[in-house]
Formats: C-alpha cells, structure tokens, sequence
C-alpha cells in the first residue's frame, strides 16, 4: 500500500499582549524613533502582533498550540512519534537542549520519540512540513508533530523602526498522520546562500557574549527577491502534482509583507479573497506565521476538508519552498 501524510488537526496560540501601531509608535517616540499607524500599514499592511511576556519562550507558546493541535485531530500526547519544530529563536542559546525536546516534556510525551529543531528562518514551517511528509511516506513514522513557533520580540532592534515594527510573536502547529490517502501532494524546497546578508541577524555569541544580536534585513531587495522565487516554486509544485493554479482552493503565503502576498496571489492568476491574512493582526511571525494563518481558516470554516492549499515562504538563508496539500 502506497503511504501518504494528511493533516489531520491544526492548533495554533498568540500570546495575550497584542501590541497596536499606534503603541508601538508612542513606545518608539520614548527613543525619538518616529513612526505612526498609517507609516506602517502602507509599507506592511499590519496593524497590530502580540508580543510575549519576558519568561515565556517559544516552547510554552509551542506547547499550547500544538495541545490543540493533538485534540482537533482526537490524538494523546504519546501518540506522537516524532516532533519537529521551525523556530529562529530557540529557548536555548546554541540551540540545545532543542525546542522540539523541550516541548516533549511539557506535553509529557514519555514514548522516546525523535524531536529535532529545523531552522529556516520564516520558511521553517514549510521546510518541517515537507521533511515530516517524507519521514511518513518513508513509514518511519505515523504521526508526526509539526510546529512553528517564534519570540521574535526578542530580536528586535528597537532602533530600527525598519524592522522593529514587521514583526510579532506566535505559534502554529499541524499533526500530520500516515494515511491511505493522498494529503501532502507535492513540495519542493530550496536556499541559496549567496543571498544570506539581505536578511540576517549578523552578530550572535562570541567568546561567549551575544553581542549586538539583533535581525538585520534589507526590505527592498527581499521583496524583490520573494515575488520572483515565490511564482517560481509555487509553479514547480504545482507541475509536481500534475495541477495547474485553478485547483488551489486557498493560498496561505508566509505572512511577511501584503504586498509581496498580493502580488503572489496575482501571478498565480488567484483571485484575493482566495488568499488567507492574518498579517494585518499578527504581524511576521516568522516560521508560525503559515500554521497559525492556517489554523485561523481552518477554525472559521473557510478551509475545509478536502480543500487544495498552496502553503509557501521564503526566509533568510535565503531559503525558501512551497507545500500543496490536500485537507
């Protein structure tokens, strides 16, 4: 028998501290850093992100989310034989113990199963899901959690109002299941180191000290950059499943920028109110940005089984990739 992975329950979680423009400005002012509402929706298009508290990391937000995860798909903890999470901003400098370790305790997972963290940056997501559709249909394993999940507050240059006020703090999670049916039709990914400085975080630790470890992006050249690599593969998946554009039912872009969405959608030939937003209140949020957005849609009866989704991003790497699936 043929194997496939199919999403079987999605969960997602934004931390309670939602943080308007106009806050965000009159907190910026208090550093004689200008800004305001209309400054930031014209360039973004977001209003508002939530912002976590100082003690809460990536894997109590990660936690919540894929607790619902667990319970839309009607599974226990321990039923979960691998977990993956995308994450920039790990709970731990290094990166270990990983996230995805960390989550398994607080779900009190006791199976043993694998946990491993991807980083992609805001293609994480993308990526974890297309390696966990390959650990399926390879019958390694059956059900498979799949998590992104970022403190990007954490990282920001508050002195930089270029960057400072894109992105927001949030967790997306997916369990993905063996199944006789097909559910992940297609994916394709890619990175092209050569483009790593236009969207960095340049310093980190050294001699033991985190020195000045901040997000560092060039917004024209990525948005140059993501309209032409997003077409691109979304085009490759597409051929990959043998479909053409006219069988996506929603498009849940990478919550980055909605003009760099929109034009996405456009050059698909998809119709705007095909596509899934959540970037006006959540902000970017990174590797969460495509669960969280897709849980969103999937809980308010928009998407709904048996629907064809296009899910794609890009991130700094420059890495970038795109997931078809069938819900």
């Amino acid at each position: 028998m043929t194997l496939y992975s199919k999403i079987a329950g999605t969960g997602s979680y934004l931390p309670p501290k939602r943080i308007t423009n106009d806050q965000l400005a009159a907190q910026l002012a208090q550093n004689n850093i200008e800004t305001s509402d209309e400054w930031i929706v014209t360039r973004s298009g977001i209003s508002a992100r939530h912002f976590a508290e100082a003690d809460v990391l990536s894997s109590d937000l990660a936690t919540i989310a894929s607790k619902r995860a667990l319970e839309a798909a009607g599974l226990q903890p321990n039923d979960i034989d691998l977990i993956i999470v995308a994450t920039s901003t790990p709970d731990h400098l290094g990166g270990f113990p990983s996230t995805a370790c960390v989550v398994q305790r607080k779900l009190e997972i006791v199976n043993g199963c694998a946990a491993l963290d991807v980083q992609a940056v805001c293609s994480g997501f993308v990526y974890a899901l297309a390696v966990a559709d390959n650990f399926i249909k390879s019958g390694a394993h059956k059900n498979v959690l799949v998590i992104g999940a970022e403190v990007f507050s954490r990282i920001l240059d508050f002195q930089d109002r270029t960057t400072c006020v894109l992105f927001g703090d949030g967790a997306g999670a997916v369990v993905l299941k063996a199944s006789a049916q097909p559910g992940i039709l297609a994916s394709k990914l890619h990175a092209d180191g050569r483009h790593g400085s236009i969207l960095c975080m340049p310093n980190g630790p050294a001699d033991g000290i985190v020195r000045d470890a901040f997000l560092y992006m060039d917004g024209q050249a990525v948005f140059k950059l993501a309209v032409s690599l997003l077409e691109k593969v979304a085009g490759e998946v597409l051929d990959a499943a043998g479909l053409g554009s006219d069988a996506i039912d929603w498009l849940v872009p990478h919550q980055a920028n909605i003009r760099i969405m929109q034009s996405t959608a456009k050059k698909l030939k998809l119709p705007l109110d095909k596509m899934i937003v959540t970037v006006d209140q959540h902000g970017n949020t990174s590797a969460a940005s495509i669960p969280l957005a897709l849980d969103h849609a999937v809980r308010d009866g928009r998407i709904k089984p048996g629907h064809t989704v296009m899910m794609e991003a890009v991130g700094g790497g420059f890495t970038w990739g795109a997931v078809l699936a069938r819900m």
